[in-house]
């Protein structure tokens, strides 16, 4: 049964003791009884031996902490596959952006990327992005790496440098993304993410000023919160209203006229300024996107050392959730028809309310267990739950806490030094009729 095997993967796998609670029978239990593959759980960095991804081989080292369960969803592209609702709100705003923003001889003016392979090296998820050594996004617990050099992407920003030293001056990348996360209904381990890059050179922004040939891009002066120490107020101001006009016409396609927005500030390590766009949805403030000017150190790193820009990231899921009023991520990932079937539309633009497959309610588990003298996080037992219970499992929440002042090395049995959690399962998913 699921809660059993929880229990070995938890004592085999990170030295960990527990006890289980509301044992369920039925058929569907037992085949969760067994004992899983050694291979189904985190790898452990076996020298010698090699991650296959792709086609390609990836040596382990003391990084590699992927697991079988990840690694199967690699590939999948959810956001490709036709009828999907990722593939439906990708579809809308490619077809947004195709629309709006022609080039020269009436071209879309933006080039989408939509296959790009989620395996980057680390320079290019963080470094490429001034992502500080430091920095907490960095930490093993909250990434899946191949090794020290190779991981899955946590950001479709991982390829901006790439692509802007491609020479290409506005694109959107849309692609599967990877994160090391808690267990709920708005987190997974992996998600879809869209990015849009557009940069500036100073005839193109000054086009349309008055007396705009006399108005430069670049200046020496001190950072601000308004601005970079390398940029004029005016180039700023009229990246930043270009930038958010662009998004406002976006969120209205989407989700129609009257939508209220607001600008939030905050930081990100590769944008200054840099704004989260808020919408008022059904009376809810709901954040739905990331942006800001592009920091000119990255620009020019990439060779566009002459244009000025912006960029901005949003995620798939969550616009598909509060558009389609789907309940929860893990449904994205479903192949049963009674999902996938109600999203054929004959227009990609047509209006669409998620129907509820079960309406069976939750049943609880208790779990407890022994940590780890070191190395470990949460997102490690989360990585065992997903891989075990797959699915299944709809929720983890840490309800008790506690560490002996004295023991060190408890014996197993002792209650102390353990965390306990709930697991909520939906009872129509694991236990059958006889």
């Amino acid at each position: 049964m699921v809660c059993s095997a929880f229990i070995r993967a938890a004592h085999e796998h990170i030295y960990l003791g527990r006890k289980v609670s509301h044992v369920f029978r039925c058929h569907q239990c037992r085949a969760w009884g067994s004992k899983p593959a050694a291979s189904q759980f985190p790898f452990q960095g076996v020298p010698g031996s090699v991650v296959e991804l792709l086609g390609k081989s990836y040596p382990q080292d003391d990084h590699t902490n992927l697991t079988q369960k990840v690694l199967s969803k690699v590939g999948r592209n959810l956001h490709n596959q036709k009828y999907h609702p990722l593939w439906l709100i990708k579809e809308r705003v490619k077809e947004h952006f195709y629309r709006q923003y022609m080039g020269r001889p009436r071209t879309p003016l933006f080039s989408v990327y939509d296959q790009l392979p989620p395996v980057v090296t680390t320079w290019q998820n963080f470094d490429s992005l001034l992502i500080p050594a430091d920095h907490p996004s960095r930490k093993k617990g909250d990434n899946y790496y191949l090794n020290r050099v190779h991981m899955l992407r946590a950001h479709t920003s991982a390829h901006q440098w790439d692509l802007l030293h491609a020479g290409l001056n506005a694109f959107l990348v849309v692609g599967d993304v990877y994160r090391r996360d808690q267990i709920d209904s708005q987190h997974y381990p992996v998600f879809h993410q869209l990015e849009g890059v557009r940069l500036f050179s100073k005839h193109e922004l000054f086009a349309g000023v008055k007396d705009g040939e006399s108005l430069q891009l670049f200046e020496e002066s001190s950072r601000s919160t308004l601005k970079q120490e390398t940029h004029t107020m005016e180039a700023v101001k009229l990246v930043e209203f270009d930038l958010k006009q662009v998004l406002t016409r976006l969120m209205t396609h989407l989700f129609g006229d009257g939508l209220e927005i607001r600008w939030v500030d905050c930081y990100f390590p590769f944008t200054h300024p840099s704004f989260e766009m808020e919408i008022n949805f059904h009376g809810e403030w709901l954040e739905v996107l990331g942006c800001g000017v592009m920091e000119q150190q990255l620009v020019n790193s990439a060779g566009a050392q002459d244009r000025i820009g912006w960029a901005f990231g949003l995620g798939l899921e969550r616009l598909a959730m509060i558009l389609y009023d789907i309940p929860d991520i893990r449904l994205f990932w479903s192949e049963d028809e009674r999902f996938l079937k109600q999203f054929h539309l004959s227009d990609i633009n047509q209006r669409v309310k998620f129907q509820p497959l079960s309406k069976y309610p939750a049943v609880i588990n208790d779990i407890s267990f022994w940590l780890p003298s070191e190395s470990y996080t949460e997102n490690d037992f989360y990585d065992i739950v997903r891989t075990v219970g797959g699915d299944l499992v709809e929720k983890v929440d840490l309800i008790d806490k506690f560490e002996h002042p004295k023991i060190a090395f408890p014996s197993f049995g002792d209650n102390v030094g353990h965390e306990d959690l709930i697991l909520g399962q939906k009872q129509r998913d694991f236990c059958l009729s006889v």
